[in-house]
This record gives structure tokens, C-alpha cells and sequence, in this order.
């Protein structure tokens, strides 16, 4: 009788221990605040978007989700600060994207701090850093990237453009000086045998601080491209479109960014015909993509653009995940978590995500889609939007794991 007691006592026990587990705590370390802003805005919208989906569906262990807000003020030094203010808060699961420079950062804070820590681990969320090492040399356990990089990009502009007939034979790279240019600019030169151009000029210059590209546009006359490819972003792209225009040069743009919030609105007209590689485009979605705009819309204000897909269907893959790991010590335990991601899949209209054990790369459908004034989507409060030119499918642009990524994964 005795013994019937107390593993009944135990039983109890362990239910009250797992009912009483510490609520799972997000942090979001992103740039809040300030003229650069409004990235981080959109990060946080996708983020809540699907948090609330997840908590109105029983949250974790019956505990609604915590997201707690660290504005990182736009540096990777500000962003180690707010790391470890997170981790002083007891925040198990950061998230971050809008610079490749400050995931870089976190994701080493992120690797060191596990190490010191062990039992304590934290998970970091990439939703946006897009630079080749975070899935190569700097590859961890505990870091998960669910967007592309410039190799996916790459792949699928030239892989589309070549197929329809709008990317020529002569290809020019122009792209800011820093990891992520410098992918791209690495990317397009990789794929000129695969897709049959010749990379005739590439240029690298510096990050936001050019304001007349007239210079750069007679560089590119004189190597007389049919297509010019970039990964610039923000007004390195749009100044670069509308000093093609100015200086009377037709040629065609393959983009990755071209759906940054405003930019449509800020070129006018200059955009049309361009395209772009991104991970979303509802109107491809059909249907499902549809009733995913239209409740976005209902719940933001705004349809789902830019980063803000990828970071739903990254929170998307939280929660299937969380729903395959149980409480142990009254907390959620993240190498559990982790292992869960890895095996994670989901279906949509698009195709199929997954994600790759080996360098935790999300594999993910990607859109290839062209500005006209027939776009079912309207973007910027302009006549203009990005119609869906092919949807490929994970497999057709994947690339392979980089030979840098050794991931150390725990016992």
C-alpha cells in the first residue's frame, strides 16, 4: 500500500512539475526604433502574426508563448548587448534577420554562450541573414535559417530568366561590398555555365553611401550587358534603377530585393519588367496563398510582403516542432527543440519546406516573378505589383552543403 502511494505521489508530482514549467520566453532582437526601423517592424508583425496562431491553438505544455522585445539599434555590437540581455531574462529562443552582419554576430554569441552554459541552451531563429558562412563556416546546432541565401537566389533568376528567354548571354554583377555582395556577386559568376551567359563586368561598391551611380551605369554601358544582377537593397537599388533610366541604358535587372517595402513606390515606372527571386508570392499561392493574404491583411493592416512570409513560416516551424517536446525540469529543453526542427516538414500550394540536418538550411519552394500592371497583388499603393513568373520547387534550387559547414552537435 505504501508503494501504491507514493509512485500515485510521484505521479502527481511529476504532473504538477509539468504543469508548472517555465513559460517558453521569444526574444526578438532586431532594430526597433530609429530610420532603419522599419525592417525590424516587419519582423516583429510576422513574428506576433503567428504567435498568436500558435498560443490560440494551446501554446506550449498549455502556456501561451512569451515575445519579448529587444531593440538591437542597428549594430552588431548593440545586438551582443541585447543578447545578453536576453539570456539574463531567461529567453530560450531568439530571433533575428534584418542584417546578415548582426546574425553573424548572434549566432557566435548564441554558440558561446551554449558552451558555457550547458542545460541552459538557447535557440536563435534566423528569419532573415541570408550570408553564405552562417550555414557554412559559422554553422551551429542551435542556429536554423529559414530564408535563402545568394546561391538559391541565383539559381532560380538565372534558371527562369534563361528558360523564358530574358536573360541574354551577357550578364553583369554589380552588388555592395560586404558578405552578402560579395555571395552574390560569387553566385553569379557559379552559374554562367549551368544557364549560358557570360559574366562581361562586376562591380562591388560601398554599402549606402553612393548617391549618384551615374559612374557605375557607364560601367555598365561599356560592357553592354543584356541583364544586370544585384542584391543591392534599399536605396543602393533603387538610386542604381533610376540612374540606368536617367542615362538612357536599356537593360534588364534580375533583383532579390526588389520587394523591400516602398521600393515599387519610390521607382515608379523604372521597375517595370524587372525581376526578382523571393520566397513568397501569394498570387502563385493560388487559393491558400489568397485566404494567407487576406487574413495577414486582416490581422496586420497590410498583405504579407518581403520578410515577412519566410518569418511566419519560420514561427510555422517552432510550433510544429514544440508540439513533439515535452517539459524536463520545469523547462522547455532546447536541444530536444532542436533535434525537433531539424525534423520538421510542411506542405503549402507552393511545395514542400524542410529542414536540412546537416547545416540547418531551411529547403524551401522559391518564386520567380516579374513587375507588371497585371499583378494580382498590388504593392506600395501603386498600379504595380509582382506577378509570379515560375514557381520551382526545393529541389530544383537547392545547393549543396557547404564543405566549411562541421557542425558540432551534442550528445
Amino acid at each position: 500500500m505504501k508503494l501504491a502511494l507514493t509512485a500515485g505521489a510521484l505521479c502527481v508530482a511529476g504532473l504538477a512539475a509539468a504543469a508548472q514549467a517555465a513559460p517558453v520566453k521569444i526574444g526578438l532582437i532586431e532594430t526597433l526604433s530609429g530610420p532603419q526601423a522599419s525592417t525590424g517592424q516587419m519582423f516583429r508583425a510576422a513574428i506576433k502574426y503567428e504567435l498568436d496562431r500558435i498560443n490560440a491553438a494551446g501554446g506550449w505544455n498549455g502556456e501561451p508563448l512569451q515575445l519579448v522585445e529587444f531593440d538591437n539599434q542597428g549594430g552588431p555590437v548593440g545586438a551582443s548587448d541585447r543578447f545578453r540581455a536576453a539570456a539574463a531574462d531567461g529567453v530560450q529562443i531568439i530571433a533575428q534577420g534584418a542584417s546578415s552582419a548582426i546574425s553573424g554576430q548572434l549566432t557566435e554569441d548564441v554558440r558561446k554562450y551554449n558552451l558555457r552554459n550547458p542545460g541552459k541552451e538557447i535557440v536563435f531563429l534566423n528569419m532573415g541573414g541570408e550570408a553564405l558562412e552562417l550555414t557554412g563556416e559559422k554553422c551551429n546546432f542551435y542556429h536554423f535559417r529559414f530564408t535563402t541565401n545568394a546561391e538559391l537566389r541565383v539559381k532560380a533568376l538565372t534558371a527562369v530568366m534563361a528558360a523564358d528567354g530574358t536573360l541574354g548571354k551577357r550578364v553583369y554583377a554589380i552588388n555592395q561590398n560586404y558578405s552578402w555582395g560579395q555571395d552574390m556577386e560569387s553566385a553569379t559568376e557559379r552559374y554562367a555555365d549551368d544557364y549560358g551567359y557570360q559574366v562581361v563586368g562586376k562591380t562591388l561598391h560601398e554599402v549606402n553611401k553612393i548617391q549618384d551611380f551615374a559612374p557605375y551605369v557607364a560601367r555598365i554601358r561599356s560592357a553592354n550587358p543584356d541583364t544586370v544582377i544585384t542584391g543591392n537593397w534599399s536605396n543602393d537599388l533603387l538610386l542604381l534603377m533610376k540612374a540606368t533610366q536617367a542615362g538612357g541604358l536599356k537593360v534588364r535587372f534580375g533583383t532579390v530585393f526588389l520587394d523591400q517595402v516602398g521600393n515599387l513606390a519610390n521607382a515608379g515606372e523604372v521597375a517595370l519588367g524587372h525581376y526578382i527571386a523571393h520566397p513568397f508570392n501569394a498570387q502563385a499561392a493560388g487559393e491558400e496563398g489568397a485566404r494567407f493574404a487576406e487574413d495577414y491583411k486582416a490581422k496586420t493592416g497590410h498583405y504579407p510582403s518581403y520578410v515577412e512570409p519566410q518569418t511566419v513560416m519560420g514561427m510555422r516551424f517552432l510550433g510544429q516542432a514544440l508540439k513533439q517536446v515535452q517539459p524536463r525540469d520545469g523547462r522547455l529543453p532546447v536541444p530536444e527543440l532542436a533535434r525537433a526542427l531539424e525534423q520538421v516538414t510542411i506542405k503549402t500550394a507552393l511545395g514542400e519546406y524542410s529542414m536540412r540536418a546537416a547545416d540547418h538550411q531551411v529547403q524551401l519552394p522559391m518564386v520567380v516573378s516579374k513587375v507588371t500592371k497585371t499583378a494580382q497583388y498590388k504593392t506600395d499603393g501603386t498600379d504595380m505589383g509582382f506577378e509570379p513568373v515560375k514557381v520551382l520547387a526545393a529541389a530544383d534550387v537547392s545547393a549543396p552543403v557547404q564543405g566549411t559547414c562541421k557542425m558540432a552537435r551534442p550528445d
